[in-house]
């Protein structure tokens, strides 16, 4: 038999699906929500087209939408009312992330899964991601303020934590201190690889938590690295992460691709919000076809190795993936 290599498959639309290499489920979607101190809010994001700010109150608005569209898993930021120095409103158990867990816990049980996002950015007056020495993040003076953050999240419901500030050793701490608190099956996803990237802008817009001062270089990663990412996710692995994460997803196919290959656990890739900012903002101006694009750029993290993909277009890939385009 002669073997013609290079050779397209052959058939419909219906073979060619079967045949994909890269498969994708709803089920691996988790959408970023927004959560404003106040009541009866639901803002518009200007910086983030189509997202928006819910009080804990209309949360299950958000909640409701994701379902409709097949999403059921949801990654919480907050924005407090009340900023200070050492971030207070993050580990408060009537913080704003607080009481939207309780409000959706209330309204669906355990039928959605909340994600947390453990970090100081948002609550604290400077804007950086730590407590400060001087003009500098300590990073071992942080570490008992993200573990009480993480407690007070499971406390209210949260069923994983996703720690993103970037602090070496927090995974082991954060692990020390649920499990000292009860919450020995409580998993953790690890923002792992977290560049200190440019396309983080219009996150930091929309939940107020730009640095007053300086950049986040000195904790977040050089995007020149791939190497440093492959230390970084062993270490978290080897501390007890059950998820390990790569932030961007559009422009670090390489770093998602390399991190796969050298580790069993399951793998996000967060695709930021500069990323749904270009291609929406280029969709709405007749430049590119922004559903497409979207998918395209979707598989591409997936087709580099991730298993999980947290995003800002996680409803309408849902319906992309649900409809045969994608999936």
């Amino acid at each position: 038999m002669n073997i013609h290599r290079g050779r397209r498959l052959r058939g419909d639309a219906f073979v060619r699906s079967l045949a994909r290499e890269t498969r994708m489920s709803p089920d691996t979607l988790i959408w970023p929500l927004f959560v404003a101190d106040g009541e009866n809010l639901v803002e518009p994001i200007p910086s983030l087209d189509g997202q928006f700010h819910y009080s804990p109150d209309r949360l299950g608005e958000a909640v409701d939408a994701g379902l409709a569209a097949g999403v059921d898993k949801f990654l919480l930021f907050g924005l407090p009312a009340h900023k200070d120095e050492v971030g207070s409103g993050a580990y408060d158990d009537e913080g704003v992330v607080q009481r939207g867990i309780r409000a959706v816990r209330e309204k669906y049980g355990r039928s959605v899964y909340i994600v947390t996002d453990i970090c100081m950015c948002e609550y604290t007056s400077h804007g950086h991601c730590g407590i400060l020495c001087g003009q500098d993040v300590d990073n071992d003076a942080t570490l008992p303020y993200l573990d009480r953050i993480a407690v007070s999240h499971a406390r209210a419901g949260a069923d994983m934590v996703a720690p993103s500030d970037m602090m070496d050793g927090r995974v082991a701490s954060i692990r020390r201190a649920l499990d000292d608190a009860g919450f020995l099956k409580l998993p953790i996803m690890s923002y792992a690889v977290k560049y200190a990237s440019a396309f983080y802008g219009p996150f930091r817009d929309a939940a107020g938590s730009a640095p007053a001062f300086g950049d986040r270089k000195s904790y977040q990663m050089d995007f020149h690295n791939v190497r440093e990412a492959l230390n970084e996710a062993a270490a978290d692995e080897d501390e007890g992460a059950d998820i390990l994460m790569v932030k961007p997803a559009l422009a670090y196919g390489d770093v998602i691709r390399a991190v796969r290959e050298e580790t069993d656990l399951p793998l996000a890739a967060y695709s930021v919000s500069g990323e749904y900012a270009m291609i929406r903002t280029a969709g709405r101006a007749g430049l590119i076809d922004e559903h497409r694009v979207m998918c395209e750029s979707a598989v591409a993290a997936y087709r580099a190795g991730a298993d999980i993909l947290i995003t800002y277009y996680a409803k309408e890939l849902a319906a992309a993936m649900k409809n045969g385009e994608i999936g």
